[in-house]
C-alpha cells in the first residue's frame, strides 16, 4: 500500500514527464510549421537595402516553390532526398532565399533576375537582361546603417525588368565605378537562376561566381513573404530593452515586393 508521501512524489513525476511532453509537442510542432509552411529569417546584411534593412526580420513562404532536401533543418550538410516535390519555378523579380552550391549550409537572400536561359550582364552599372537594358529612374536618397555599423547615404533608383516589375535599388557611387558595374554575359543554364542584391554596390551574388555563382532550382528555401518585426541595425530580437531607440515599428506587417 503506497503512503501519502509516495503518491505525492508519483504525482509530482506524471506533472513533470506531463510538462516535457507537452514541450516536446510544442517542439515537434514548431518544426513542422517551419519545414512546410512558414520560416522566420534575420536579416544580417546590407546587401538588399533598400527593399530590406539590417535588423528585419521575416517570414518565408515554404509552399511557393515547393520542397527540397534544404527545406529540412540540416538540409545543407544531410542529403535527405534530391530534387523537389510539388515544384513550382521561382518567377523573376521574385524575393527568395536559397543555398548556394559553394556554401549549401549559410542562407542567402536575393531578388530573382535571371531565369533559365536568360543573359545577364552589367553595363556602366545598367542591368542588361537578354541584351537589353532595363530602365533606371532617380527615387531620392536613402539613408540606413551599413554592415559595419556606419551610417549608408546612396542614391535610390527604381529599377523596372522586362516582365514590368518595378522595384528600388540602391548605388553607393557612380554608375559604372562598382567592381561588379561592368560584367561578361552570364548564360544562365537549365534549372539554374540568377539572384542579384538590390544593393549593388555591397551584394556578393550571381556576379561572383566563386562565391555563389547559378542557383540551382532544388537550392531554393522558399519565398520572401513579409516582414513580422524589425529590431534595427544589428539590436538582436532578444534584446528588448533596446527596441524603443532602435526598432522600425512602421515595417511590420510589409509585404517584400
Amino acid at each position: 500500500m503506497k503512503t501519502d508521501t509516495h503518491k505525492n512524489k508519483d504525482s509530482h513525476k506524471d506533472s513533470l514527464w506531463d510538462n516535457v511532453k507537452s514541450l516536446i509537442y510544442a517542439l515537434l510542432l514548431m518544426l513542422l510549421i517551419r519545414t512546410v509552411w512558414m520560416q522566420p529569417f534575420h536579416i544580417p546584411s546590407g546587401s538588399m537595402i533598400p527593399t530590406l534593412l539590417i535588423g528585419d526580420n521575416l517570414f518565408v513562404s515554404k509552399t511557393a516553390y515547393g520542397y527540397s532536401r534544404y527545406s529540412i533543418p540540416f538540409g545543407g550538410s544531410i542529403n535527405y532526398f534530391s530534387g523537389r516535390i510539388w515544384s513550382a519555378e521561382p518567377k523573376q523579380g521574385e524575393v527568395a532565399v536559397f543555398r548556394s552550391v559553394i556554401e549549401p549550409d549559410t542562407d542567402f537572400i536575393k531578388r530573382v533576375i535571371g531565369v533559365p536561359g536568360d543573359r545577364i550582364q552589367m553595363k556602366e552599372g545598367i542591368l542588361h537582361i537578354n541584351d537589353v537594358p532595363c530602365p533606371v529612374e532617380p527615387a531620392g536618397e536613402v539613408t540606413t546603417i551599413n554592415d559595419n555599423g556606419t551610417i549608408l547615404k546612396a542614391a535610390q533608383y527604381i529599377e523596372t525588368l522586362p516582365n514590368g516589375l518595378k522595384h528600388f535599388i540602391i548605388m553607393q557611387g557612380p554608375f559604372g565605378a562598382g567592381t561588379y558595374d561592368n560584367t561578361p554575359v552570364y548564360e544562365v543554364p537549365a534549372g539554374h537562376f540568377f539572384m542579384m542584391g538590390d544593393n549593388r554596390w555591397g551584394s556578393n551574388d550571381s556576379r561572383a561566381q566563386g562565391v555563389v555563382g547559378y542557383i540551382p532550382l532544388e537550392n531554393f528555401v522558399g519565398r520572401a513573404s513579409f516582414i513580422f518585426f524589425s529590431t534595427g541595425g544589428h539590436t538582436a530580437l532578444w534584446e528588448i530593452w533596446k527596441w524603443p531607440l532602435t526598432a522600425h515599428y512602421n515595417r511590420i506587417g510589409h509585404g517584400i515586393h
